[in-house]
C-alpha cells in the first residue's frame, strides 16, 4: 500500500481538531480560573469550526467535546480481516445498511488482539485467532467519509476462524463471507475497498511487513 503524504480531510477540520485537543489538554492541567475560561472558549470555537465542516448540530458537537477529558490522544479503532477459503468476513451495519469488517473502538483494559477478537465474537458470532497486525493507518490520511471529529488510528488484524458460527450480533443485520472480486456496498467511514484488497494481499503473502500511516 502506498503511504499517503497528506491528509484527505478539509484543512479547517484539522485546525478545529487541533484546537479541540489543545483546549482539552489545557483544561486537564491548568489550575488558573482565567486559563480555564480561555481553554473553555477555545473548545467552543473548535466546536463552531467543526460544525462548518459537517452536518452535525453545534449542541451535539459541544456535548461530544465536553465528555472528553484528560490529555488528548488519538482514538483506536480495531478491524478484523477474517479470510477463509479465499473469502473475507463482512458484517452489515443496521445504522446505514452498508458492509464493513467486524470491529469498533478498543475498550480500556483490552489488549489490541483481545479487542478485535471480542468485536468479531460480538458482531459475527465467530471465535478467531489473530495471526498478524497487517495495517496501522491514520484515518485522516485516507479517503474515509464523512470526516470524524476526533483523530483515529485504525488497526487491521488478519484472523482465522477457530469456532462459533456466523450469527449477527447487536447492531448487525447480516453476516457473510465475500470474494475479493464481488464485495457488497461498503461503509466507507469504516473501511475502504483498497484496504480490503490490501488485506487479501497480506493473507496471500504473510511475509509482507505491516503497512503503516
Amino acid at each position: 500500500m502506498t503511504k499517503p503524504s497528506r491528509s484527505c480531510e478539509p484543512p479547517l477540520l484539522r485546525v478545529a481538531r487541533r484546537i479541540q485537543a489543545l483546549a482539552q489538554t489545557g483544561l486537564a492541567y491548568t489550575e488558573g480560573p482565567y486559563d480555564r475560561e480561555r481553554y473553555t472558549e477555545l473548545l467552543d470555537l473548535a466546536a463552531q469550526l467543526m460544525t462548518l465542516q459537517s452536518d452535525t448540530p453545534l449542541p451535539v458537537i459541544r456535548d461530544l467535546f465536553a465528555r472528553q477529558t484528560g490529555y488528548a490522544t488519538p482514538k483506536v479503532d480495531v478491524r478484523a480481516a477474517v479470510i477463509h477459503g479465499g473469502q473475507i468476513l463482512l458484517v452489515q451495519e443496521e445504522e446505514d445498511g452498508l458492509w464493513t469488517l467486524p470491529g469498533g473502538w478498543a475498550d480500556v483494559n483490552d489488549a489490541p488482539s483481545q479487542a478485535v477478537r471480542r468485536e468479531v465474537r460480538e458482531e459475527a458470532g465467530l471465535d478467531v485467532r489473530v495471526t498478524k497486525l497487517a495495517m496501522v493507518l491514520d484515518r485522516s490520511l485516507h479517503p474515509h467519509v464523512p470526516p470524524f471529529p476526533f483523530h483515529i488510528y485504525k488497526l487491521f488484524f488478519l484472523c482465522e476462524p477457530v469456532g462459533g458460527s456466523c450469527q449477527p450480533g447487536t447492531g448487525i443485520r447480516q453476516v457473510s463471507f465475500f470474494p475479493r472480486s464481488d464485495l457488497p456496498p461498503l461503509s466507507l467511514t469504516r473501511v475502504l475497498p483498497g484496504q480490503i484488497q490490501r488485506l487479501f494481499e497480506h493473507a496471500l503473502r504473510p511475509e509482507l511487513p505491516t503497512d503503516f500511516d
